[in-house]
């Protein structure tokens, strides 16, 4: 009985760690330069230091990106600078030194499927940034995860109707509305999303970080480029993240 007792008192306390410890990790990692820390201070010197980029799973330190499993959803990661740059807003983002990390992070999809220990098909795949009031971390990161079912399926219902300019999408998509062009496989390595929004839509450039932006491929090879601008009146924060299904139903 005695031992019984001292079992489940054990249990408790190991409990209770477990849960003190996830909620510090919360706590971290609400903090708006969470992400940041984790970067400068971890990953980059760690894999400056000793080739080795944990807690990250890569770290490139010639085309200054680092890749870091998210702690939501089994197959989530982000694709970071590793240098300081705020988000959609960094006016970095429209010169054309900068690394084009969308298709950097597109290029780095393969760790899902590594993660999985299955093919996950392009099909499935996503990316997207959030806006300034759509985010919670001050360092630019595009989350690599799954698509939303019912979003797959509208852009393959609707992908006929779209072009190389950007128009309204003809349905709302996870209730808010957006706009989209279609993106050649020349264009997205030549040129970023972020440039094609800003020199392609009317005041875009002047407002950049009212915006949110997604990629997915379309079943004709082409990508779909998305964006949705914030709309308080419409309580839209404008956080294209809500296109994604971070736990991945498309595969089950």
């Amino acid at each position: 009985m005695q031992r019984r007792r001292r079992t489940i008192v054990l249990v408790i306390l190991l409990l209770i760690v477990a849960a003190v410890s996830w909620f510090s990790l919360r706590q971290y990692l609400h903090h708006p330069d969470a992400l940041w820390r984790i970067v400068s201070q971890q990953c980059v010197p760690h894999q400056r230091d000793n080739q080795n980029p944990e807690p990250c799973a890569k770290v490139d330190l010639r085309s200054g990106y680092a890749l870091l499993k998210d702690i939501n959803g089994p197959l989530q990661y982000l694709l970071l600078p590793t240098v300081k740059m705020k988000g959609m807003e960094s006016p970095e983002l429209l010169q054309a030194k900068t690394a084009n990390f969308f298709w950097l992070a597109w290029q780095q999809r393969a760790v899902m499927s590594q993660r999985r220990g299955a093919y996950v098909p392009d099909e499935v795949i996503s990316l997207t940034i959030n806006s300034t009031t759509g985010r919670t971390q001050n360092q630019l990161h595009i989350h690599i995860s799954c698509l939303r079912p019912d979003v797959r399926s509208q852009l393959n219902q609707y992908a006929k109707s779209l072009n190389s300019d950007w128009q309204n999408f003809p349905v709302p998509l996870a209730g808010n509305v957006y706009i989209a062009r279609k993106v050649t496989e020349a264009e997205f390595l030549q040129r970023s999303p972020f440039i094609m929004l800003a020199s392609q839509v009317p005041q875009a450039r002047e407002h950049m970080g009212r915006y949110s932006l997604a990629m997915a491929q379309l079943r004709d090879g082409e990508w779909v480029a998305l964006a949705t601008e914030r709309n308080l009146l419409r309580l839209n924060l404008a956080s294209a993240e809500q296109l994604q299904d971070h736990s991945c139903e498309l595969l089950k």
